[in-house]
């Protein structure tokens, strides 16, 4: 016990000496988080707070391989999976440091993330069954490799996107840290225990700067670095049990995160953003919008988060089938409070779905067309053919008129119209409609012309308009006049068929 009194102690002394000195260094250099209309914060604070975090973990971790004890041997004896670890979440450290020194982009990141998921599994850090003893097994085999890769990958963004409130992501992480290594000493797993309490100690100290009002942040150096080592610890766990309660345990005790990052995807996909973009639809966000403080937020979701680990941790004395019932309960838990503070609505999540799916429906019939319209225009040869086929292409993107502006070889101004069959002789809102004019080039040098495209608004919807109107452009950049067959210079009636067909006389 004096080992992991020591480690836990001499992590938090570090963390808390050395905060500070972070602070200032980062004014001195001007690597602060200003305020933004992303930011909850209204003054500039310093952004590398993660440094501390790192280094108060790393420095308490070293001293126990050289200790004489038993912990001491088994760190030892352990030396490849715990060299993974540590280098693998110091490679993230790294990488979140270049972010918060000068952005990178999310890309970069994503694949560094990948990259140390992958050096995880290839030194035999993966999930590879799941027991359930009162109940099956599930052997996961080789897909328990893409098992493994998704959950380091998921938890370290999780950790990342949770990080937007003072004290947020460095209270869960800790309390995270504390349920894990509890149950590596269960499992008795020295060396798991006294990382998870390195980790611990670490964010106590740096908590003490970062709750509310937070004087530092700890940057993408600390969340890359805490989510990466949780996650691996969390498999490293999940890995040497052979109950349900080493794989569950770390999914409650991460819960506020992973559901926050899930129903975030899950909103963006619907809403046709980007997975990574920014939004303030995250539970803190969501609760200060309720009018609660960003100490109450914080302290609330400690507090859900104790609540749930603790209930958790009953599983460790329980038989799988109980286990499981309880790893139930403390989802639906999580699930509750998420759907309360508005997170989640199934009726608005499945009309968006349908929402969704009518709109790549939509998209789908739409390219369609335009191919359909293309090979019409690919079979036209003279002007008589292609204006039937600006006229197809009309019928195909519900266009209601369509207007040719053109000159004949005499300088008069010919305007050739048509209309679609369904509005027939009436008179058409200008205000319901989407005007679109073209200008297009003639076969003759330097003959111009224009084509004027009046697409209903409100019949499907304003996004389809704007679509269909985008594919009427593209369709007449590639298949314009210039694109036909030169006219012969004889004065045969063929030549100068384009004069008489749906035409009319027109004045500029």
């Amino acid at each position: 016990m004096k080992t992991y009194f020591f480690t836990y102690c001499l992590s938090l002394l570090l963390a808390t000496a050395m905060t500070p000195i972070v602070i200032l260094w980062a004014q001195r250099r001007g690597l602060v988080d200003k305020p933004g209309a992303r930011k909850i914060h209204t003054v500039a604070i310093p952004r590398v707070g993660g440094i501390a975090i790192f280094l108060g973990a790393i420095l308490a971790i070293l001293p126990v391989l050289a200790l004489q004890n038993r912990i001491g041997t088994e760190f030892r004896a352990v030396m490849p999976e715990m060299m993974v670890l540590l280098l693998g979440s110091s490679a993230l450290f790294v990488v979140g440091l270049c972010d918060d020194l000068k952005r990178l982009r999310i890309r970069t990141k994503l694949l560094a993330q990948c990259g140390g998921a992958i050096l995880v599994c290839l030194a035999g850090v993966r999930i590879e069954e799941i027991v359930v003893r009162d109940l099956f097994t599930l052997e996961l085999g080789r897909f328990g490799i893409i098992v493994t890769i998704l959950w380091i990958v998921g938890i370290t963004n999780a950790v990342n996107l949770i990080d937007g409130l003072d004290g947020l992501a460095a209270g869960i992480s800790g309390i995270a840290a504390a349920v894990i290594a509890i149950l590596a000493l269960w499992q008795g797993n020295a060396v798991l225990a006294v990382i998870m309490l390195a980790l611990c100690g670490s964010l106590t100290g740096f908590l003490l700067f970062n709750f509310h009002p937070a004087k530092v942040f700890m940057g993408d150096s600390g969340s890359l670095f805490l989510g990466f080592i949780l996650a691996v610890s969390s498999v490293m766990t999940a890995a040497k049990s052979e109950a349900l309660v080493g794989i569950c345990l770390p999914i409650i005790v991460l819960g506020i995160p992973i559901f926050d990052t899930f129903f975030s995807v899950l909103r963006r996909y619907l809403n046709r953003r980007g997975i990574m973009s920014p939004d303030r639809g995250h539970f803190h966000h969501l609760l200060l919008k309720r009018g609660l403080k960003q100490h109450h937020v914080a302290m609330l979701a400690y507090a859900i988060t104790v609540l749930v680990s603790g209930l958790g941790l009953t599983m460790i004395w329980t038989r799988s089938t109980a286990s499981l019932l309880i790893f139930l309960l403390c989802l639906t838990l999580i699930l509750i409070v998420f759907r309360e503070i508005g997170s989640v609505s199934f009726r608005r999540t499945f009309e968006a779905i349908r929402a969704r799916a009518g709109i790549a429906h939509a998209q789908r019939v739409e390219r369609q067309g335009f191919e359909e319209a293309c090979l019409n225009f690919n079979n036209a040869e003279t002007f008589a053919q292609w204006w039937q086929s600006l006229k197809k292409a009309g019928n195909i993107f519900g266009c209601a008129t369509i207007s040719l502006s053109l000159k004949t070889r005499k300088g008069h101004l010919r305007l050739f119209v048509w209309q679609h069959e369904k509005n027939g002789n009436q008179s058409i809102d200008e205000a319901e409609l989407i005007h679109l004019r073209i200008p297009i080039k003639d076969r003759r040098k330097g003959g111009l012309g224009r084509i004027e495209v009046g697409i209903p608004a409100q019949e499907r919807s304003i996004e389809s308009a704007g679509r269909r109107a985008a594919l009427f452009t593209r369709l007449i950049e590639e298949h314009g006049l210039e694109m036909l067959p030169e006219m012969k210079k004889s004065r045969t009636k063929k030549a100068h068929e384009w004069e008489t067909i749906d035409s009319k006389p027109a004045y500029p």
